[in-house]
């Protein structure tokens, strides 16, 4: 790829104002990614891959614009942890919130497990509420299950059948939207950093160590 052409004076440098603009617009960029995903996510409820694959797009395109902002390498690098938070909140915060607002809850009771007597780590808990069985089960992964047969817990399913019965406790959007804001508060002191930075080494004529 080409180094970004920022404007020159005649001394040979970095124009000051175009590298606030130029920084300014990689912040912007970052908050327009998380919101799209976001919203992303929201269209496509009860489908993660969707925002997952989009998400994971917008993070990496952040990451090239830091590279070209910071001319440099290694801060790209670090916007990868708060890339985390945002994809994590982008992605799980919708369906979270969608549940919690026209979700059902419903205490049941655990009737059957299908990985009992041998049937491996999956378990599928089969669910009796006031109503009959649930036509959802409720799904864990792991050789130690937090729930056994006869057991009473609080589920919220969807009415609409697009999202996945949860358990009520793990229904938290405040802190998927949390993790969400932190990924990108992050994102925004990186990018901060980074325009200051290559502002600076820019007019040393200084470059990334790995050209592309």
């Amino acid at each position: 790829m080409p180094e970004v052409n920022m404007k020159k004076s005649q001394d040979g440098a970095v124009d000051r104002g175009a590298y606030v603009l130029f920084t300014l617009a990689v912040v912007g960029i970052g908050w327009i990614i998380a919101a799209a995903n976001t919203g992303i996510a929201y269209l496509a409820l009860g489908t993660d891959v969707v925002p997952i694959i989009t998400g994971f797009i917008g993070c990496v395109v952040f990451a090239i614009l830091l590279r070209f902002l910071h001319c440099a390498w290694w801060l790209a690098a670090c916007s990868l942890v708060p890339a985390v938070f945002v994809l994590v909140g982008s992605v799980q915060y919708a369906p979270e919130a969608a549940l919690d607002g026209r979700g059902v809850r419903e205490t049941v009771r655990i009737t059957a497990d299908s990985a009992s007597g041998g049937g491996g780590s999956n378990h599928r808990y089969a669910l009796v509420g006031q109503g009959g069985r649930l036509k959802e089960t409720l799904d864990y992964s792991g050789d130690h299950p937090k729930w056994r047969v006869g057991d009473r817990v609080e589920v919220v399913h969807d009415p609409e059948g697009e999202i996945p019965l949860e358990v009520a406790s793990d229904v938290d959007p405040g802190n998927r939207l949390g993790s969400l804001v932190m990924g990108v508060v992050g994102w925004t002191g990186i990018t901060l950093l980074a325009g200051r930075r290559g502002f600076v080494r820019r007019n040393a004529g200084r470059r990334p160590v790995i050209e592309d």
